[in-house]
């Protein structure tokens, strides 16, 4: 007896092991009621560059791309490519509103090393 699951495969999302913490998402969220936009999804991804070898990609997107891996967060979709998806399982992206550092930062478990100014690792 063999059982067909094509159907449950077709409705599931392929996720990443990205994480978003509550104070990242509810910054992505006031950035997006400032632009008065509910159509863009943040996405993350790592290209060639840097002092390191890479450096991280995070910005705003409209656009689904084929084979993007996506998760919610609390209303907030974080996409990530699937190149990108490897160097990224285990990330968080949080967000820092301190005297030395404003903006969001990743901690990547995956990085063995990184550059002084945090932007690019290998």
């Amino acid at each position: 007896m063999s059982i067909d699951s094509s159907n449950a495969t077709q409705t599931e999302t392929a996720t990443h092991g990205v994480v978003l913490t509550d104070v990242a998402a509810g910054k992505v969220k006031s950035l997006l009621e400032q632009e008065g936009r509910d159509d863009l999804r943040l996405r993350v991804g790592v290209q060639p560059g840097g002092c390191s070898g890479l450096i991280y990609q995070l910005y705003f997107d409209e656009r689904t791309l084929d084979g993007d891996l996506t998760r919610d967060f609390d209303g907030v979709e974080v996409v990530v490519d699937r190149m990108s998806a490897p160097y990224l399982d285990g990330a968080t992206i949080d967000f820092a509103d301190t005297i030395e550092k404003q903006g969001f930062t990743i901690d990547n478990p995956n990085a063995g090393s990184s550059c002084a100014c945090g932007d690019s690792f290998s």
